[in-house]
């Protein structure tokens, strides 16, 4: 069964449990047998809130509670739980456990690729709109300019031609690099030391900056300066999110039979950039890749879907999961690139 079956006494102990559960629980049955559920999973509120009604009004109870990191399992999982009353001979209490973290990752991954796509298809229509009819209006201020004679008037051409000018620049910013990725093979931490060193000289305050790679990642064949300007772009957010007091961690990994969107990649790089600042308004976290959302008032918006944009031409996706006090952006690259030579 990939279920995870528990069996409880009155006193909500363990009497059993398959391995299903015991791989779930990161706990063997002989270490588990005659321990506290609840000791096992935090004592979690909610798990206890169910343990209690369940045993109260013999009614089965559903939710879905996530499981704190435990010495088998460096990350934290989301877990179905399903709670009902049974009588047997010890045990009184069936708690079965369904493990849907990446099930729910994948159905998170495919929002964030049609958010991609819906954001994308946004801006080229926006580009459309506004770059077609910038030049026309340089050009008439242009024109008008060279008819005043007093310095006076021609300063408000200068504005006309300098906001065109403006916006001009921000559609260009929205469109990101053009062409298709120049591969080459790269080395990921180079990249991100690089993109430390430049963030340190445009921002001359201090921050604490953890590195925790994996020596073993091999090169991967990418675009080095659309990774760079992607790479800048999170980790610029991540510093304006610290305002200058925390800890920057820059992590590597490599992820073996990893899906992202549709396709499964038999090995992959996972790039982390995590602070330790307040984390994402709970309000914006659903659309945050769309472009002109940011929580900052100085902020334009555009970082994250450029950012987007910039990987999912590497075939790669960028996650992120937030919460005061963790914020984590994690790009997701397949190390084989070879596969996407034909779609660029």
């Amino acid at each position: 069964m990939s279920s995870g079956v528990i069996l409880l006494d009155e006193h909500l102990l363990i009497v059993g449990l398959n391995s299903a559960a015991e791989h779930i629980l990161g706990v063997s049955q002989r270490r588990a047998r005659g321990e506290s559920l609840l000791k096992l999973v935090d004592d979690d509120p909610e798990m206890r809130d169910i343990l209690a009604r369940v045993i109260a009004t013999d009614d089965q109870y559903a939710n879905e509670m996530r499981l704190a990191p435990t010495e088998v399992h460096a990350e934290e999982r989301i877990v179905d739980c399903r709670v009902s009353r049974i009588a047997t001979d010890d045990a009184c209490v069936l708690v079965e456990i369904t493990d849907v973290t990446r099930r729910i990752q994948i159905s998170r991954e495919n929002a964030l690729l049609m958010q991609h796509g819906a954001g994308r298809q946004m801006i080229r229509q926006l580009a459309h709109e506004i770059k077609n009819p910038l030049g026309g209006i340089r050009g008439a201020a242009q024109l008008l300019e060279r008819q005043l004679d007093e310095a006076e008037q021609r300063e408000y051409t200068d504005v006309v031609i300098s906001e065109t000018d403006r916006l001009a620049a921000l559609v260009d910013t929205l469109l990101g690099p053009g062409g298709p990725p120049n591969k080459q093979p790269v080395n990921v931490h180079e990249l991100l030391e690089y993109v430390v060193k430049i963030t340190e000289a445009e921002d001359q305050r201090s921050l604490r900056i953890r590195r925790d790679y994996d020596p073993g990642l091999p090169t991967i064949d990418l675009d080095r300066d659309q990774m760079v300007q992607a790479l800048l772009n999170l980790v610029k957010n991540a510093t304006a999110a610290l305002d200058g007091q925390g800890t920057l961690t820059l992590r590597s990994r490599a992820e073996t039979n990893f899906t992202i969107g549709s396709v499964r990649h038999r090995v992959i790089a996972s790039i982390e950039i995590e602070d330790d600042g307040p984390g994402i308004p709970t309000d914006l976290q659903d659309s945050v890749f769309y472009p002109l959302v940011t929580s900052r008032p100085e902020g334009t918006g555009l970082g994250l879907p450029a950012a987007q944009e910039l990987i999912s031409r590497h075939g790669g996706l960028i996650e992120f999961e937030s919460r005061p006090g963790r914020t984590v952006f994690l790009v997701r690259i397949p190390l084989d690139q070879s596969a996407r030579a034909g779609d660029e």
